[in-house]
């Protein structure tokens, strides 16, 4: 399997990168969490002070998980190792893949939770109220790429759910070939400035990434999705222990630091829901 890239853009997701080589502790946290990533490992060090070195990512997971199955990624003129310690994901799929491989133990568990919600300009401009409105021909969509993030899948069971496979090839297909679907190059971390700078009309995108655009100040709202559209009852956070894990002790305390009742309060903080 040849090496992922990471694009030189997404430096902000490798984080102490000159730490890598002596780190006590390697974290490949699904990139959703960019905005709690910190103070989780803020907590975590002064719950083990010892573990001095801490290298996380906050990339997709579907990026990360290609990564530990090439053993590897180029990022500028790096091999970013791929052997964490611990590893999230989103998907359910992705922890069936590295357990069909033997690369982690099988007592992998969730952790937390999220939901869909539409991102759009602060105002809602183009007046989008529902799901439905992403078919419309006056709308340009920022849609999370299939190949490298796991939201997508959650976005594509959405349209299926809400209009069948018309919508779903619609949105899809389409508006792909139109230019009014566009596909996020690594992260749909992109689509706040996209739609900030008036590329796109709208984005599907966590919860937790909506209200962080509001505390930072970012002219950005959103519109709700009623459940079960927003696959509230579907998107569950996974961690897994590596077998090949350098700091195996390490990823131990860091599997049960997320169970704690400090870290439920720092993902209720952020607008997750814990498990």
């Amino acid at each position: 399997m040849s090496l992922p890239i990471i694009p030189d853009q997404r430096k902000d997701d490798l984080h102490n990168l000159h730490l890598l080589d002596k780190a006590d502790f390697i974290l490949f946290l699904a990139g959703n969490q960019f905005m709690l990533a910190k103070e989780l490992i803020t907590n975590f060090q002064k719950k083990y002070p010892e573990i001095k070195n801490i290298f996380y990512e906050t990339l997709p997971p579907k990026l990360e998980l290609q990564q530990i199955l090439a053993n590897g990624a180029k990022f500028q003129n790096k091999i970013i190792p791929g052997n964490p310690d611990v590893y999230t994901s989103v998907s359910i799929e992705n922890m069936q893949i590295l357990e069909k491989e033997n690369l982690i133990f099988k007592d992998y568990f969730i952790y937390a939770h999220n939901k869909l919600s539409l991102m759009v300009p602060k105002g809602n401009p183009k007046k989008i109220k529902s799901v439905y409105d992403l078919a419309r021909t006056d709308i340009t969509i920022s849609q999370p790429n299939p190949e490298i993030e796991d939201i997508a899948q959650y976005t594509i069971n959405m349209y299926h759910q809400a209009g069948g496979k018309n919508l779903v090839k619609t949105i899809m297909k389409e508006k792909v070939k139109e230019g009014k679907t566009i596909f996020t190059t690594v992260h749909h971390r992109e689509t706040p400035n996209k739609i900030l700078k008036g590329e796109v009309d709208v984005g599907p995108v966590w919860h937790t990434e909506i209200l962080n655009a509001q505390q930072q100040g970012l002219e950005i709202e959103g519109v709700e999705i009623p459940s079960p559209l927003n696959q509230e009852t579907e998107v569950n956070y996974y961690a897994c222990l590596l077998k090949k894990a350098k700091n195996i002790e390490n990823g131990k305390r860091f599997l049960t630091f997320l169970k704690s009742d400090v870290v439920k309060n720092i993902y209720t903080k952020y607008g997750f829901i814990p498990e």
